[in-house]
């Protein structure tokens, strides 16, 4: 049986893209079940931050530059102002997911914003993005701008905040362990081998009416 790995993320977060890479890395060649959770760091009606305000200059300089050069993610902060709400591209994540274009589309709205510096807030944005991946773009926008998936988001949101009590993000559940923040790939595989072996044991150990 496959190992599951949820990983809880917003299209904002600068350490959720740069997290992708080592993520992926990690489960290379592995048995698992990979799962991309929505959250939004900032949800209506908390205030959007500017890219331009000290914060957030100062969180990009200090943290997010050196830690993209470390894992060797090119990335540049989007000159849009304010910072764009996501529920929308989260919602459209629910389209793509009942599409089987899951992951396809968590990296077109990834690359949309932190290579390509468009506002994922914008609907045309994110259908082209949608259609990028093959995805119908029609139907997408359809889907998006009647809120079709609406509550199916504000159900995801619900399931992080009070369910899986996530806080921050990017945060990855990893079998039954939880990871918060950004990881080494090393750091991923020791918990992928923990899981996996943990797992193992159990059955491997296990008893059956019939026989041990």
């Amino acid at each position: 049986m496959s190992l599951k790995i949820r990983v809880y993320s917003d299209f904002v977060c600068p350490f959720c893209y740069i997290g992708e890479k080592p993520l992926m890395e990690a489960i290379e060649g592995k048995d698992v079940e990979l799962e991309w959770m929505p959250f939004e760091l900032r949800p209506e009606p908390v205030e959007p931050l500017s890219p331009n305000s000290d914060y957030i200059q100062t969180v990009w300089q200090q943290s997010v530059k050196p830690l993209s050069a470390r894992f060797g993610v090119n990335m540049e902060l989007p000159d849009i102002d304010p910072i764009p709400r996501t529920h929308l591209a989260h919602e459209g994540y629910q389209y793509a997911k009942e599409q089987g274009k899951a992951l396809e589309y968590v990296k077109a709205v990834f690359s949309a914003y932190w290579q390509e510096g468009k506002n994922i807030s914008d609907i045309a944005v994110l259908s082209e993005a949608a259609e990028k991946i093959g995805l119908n773009k029609e139907e997408f926008r359809a889907a998006l701008e009647t809120r079709r998936y609406k509550d199916v988001h504000q159900q995801a949101l619900r399931h992080a905040y009070e369910e899986a009590n996530v806080t921050a993000v990017p945060t990855f559940i990893i079998g039954s362990r939880m990871l918060r923040g950004l990881h080494t790939k090393e750091m991923i595989e020791k918990i992928i081998l923990e899981q996996t072996e943990s797992a193992e044991d159990v059955i491997g150990k296990s008893c059956s009416i019939d026989r041990c």
